[in-house]
């Protein structure tokens, strides 16, 4: 009897409140731009970026006779495929008199060169060769710098540049990236603490990383210049200095210096390139021509709040001399020129360039894909 009651009582009401939404809803219906919504759930948003970095960018003496414009511009792709393009520009800008090996000082437009025509977006500095020409010379580098408007790290003019740039904050595709470059140390001396490099000292170095982490940084990158030159394995220094930038929170190691590509490894599951070798330079010695060019893709989910690093992509570089590919220095990506031997002018080169990858593959531990 209740029931009956109930449905007596809530039928006519269910009915009457149909009625009063029906002229409702046509009304909005009417009205142009109105719409009942409803809340979704949240979208998960994903962020990756490309990171691109290349090793020793060298002017040799020779170099200089011949036109810059295709040293590099077999990489330009790559580079310009970046989101954020970075080189080890080994050399200062003293002006002139320029000169190469031992001390070097590189035309200005060198640097425009890698700048505009190649797209690189960060100039590394912290080498053992930016004080060729003294502390005037690498202000006057930096000054050059500034006047490209490209971001430089690793090098400072005061206390203030020292702590943007040591380490420099980078924010691109909503990502925050620190870049930590530093150096073994300098041919030429540093005769005051301002202008100065950033040194492989542990406590300034762990001091930078605490900087990246309390400005808010997504991904830290380590960028040291280590090693033994010519060695293509890695030493125990290095190793160790690379187990206390992976415990600090770095994301990735990639270093340069020794001229060579070196050994590559895992820690705590963080990838550590040893060294990249030489993008381009008039070293002819052995293995000093076969250089990496590393791409590394970062990702961060805003949703989730996670991040992460893909395992990277090596890309082998190998820097033909003038009269070997070409009339002057070019320098190519192998896997795009393996099997274009028909293009040397001198097929010993060719062959040159296989077996250097060969070689140094199997010194290495480091797998690709033979041309052979």
């Amino acid at each position: 009897m209740k029931r009956k009651l109930l449905r007596h009582i809530i039928k006519p009401v269910m009915l009457s409140a149909l009625m009063l939404f029906l002229p409702y809803q046509s009304r909005c219906q009417q009205r142009p731009g109105f719409r009942i919504t409803f809340p979704r759930a949240p979208q998960r948003v994903s962020d990756s970026l490309k990171l691109v970095v290349i090793g020793d960018v060298m002017m040799h003496s020779r170099q200089m006779l011949y036109p810059m414009e295709s040293f590099l511009e077999d990489l330009s792709p790559l580079l310009k495929g970046a989101d954020i393009a970075v080189a080890n520009m080994e050399f200062s800008l003293g002006g002139k008199p320029y000169s190469g090996y031992p001390a070097f000082s590189a035309p200005d437009s060198y640097a425009s060169y890698v700048k505009d025509s190649l797209g690189v977006d960060v100039f590394l500095t912290a080498n053992n060769h930016i004080l060729d020409r003294g502390p005037k010379g690498l202000e006057r580098t930096l000054g050059v710098y500034d006047s490209l408007q490209v971001r430089h790290c690793g090098s400072y003019r005061s206390k203030a540049e020292k702590n943007s740039s040591f380490p420099l904050i980078l924010n691109a595709k909503g990502m925050r990236i620190a870049l930590v470059n530093f150096t073994y140390g300098t041919n030429a001396g540093q005769s005051g603490e301002y202008p100065g490099v950033c040194r492989m000292d542990e406590a300034q170095v762990k001091a930078a990383i605490r900087r990246a982490k309390d400005k808010g940084a997504d991904f830290i990158i380590a960028l040291p210049h280590w090693g033994t030159e010519y060695s293509l394995t890695h030493s125990e220094k290095q190793e160790q200095w690379a187990r206390m930038l992976i415990s600090e929170g770095c994301d990735a190691v990639i270093g340069s210096h020794p001229h060579v590509v070196q050994d590559t490894t895992h820690i705590d599951g963080r990838s550590v390139i040893y060294s990249l070798g030489n993008a381009v330079s008039n070293m002819s010695a052995k293995n000093t021509r076969l250089g990496l060019a590393v791409e590394i893709c970062l990702v961060k989910d805003s949703f989730l709040g996670t991040k992460s690093v893909a395992e990277p992509r090596l890309h082998f570089l190998w820097c033909t001399l003038p009269d070997k590919l070409s009339s002057s220095y070019k320098t190519v990506e192998i896997k795009k020129w393996a099997s274009r031997e028909g293009d040397w002018l001198d097929k010993i080169d060719y062959l040159n360039m296989l077996q250097t990858l060969e070689r140094v593959c199997a010194a290495t531990g480091i797998e690709y894909y033979s041309p052979l």
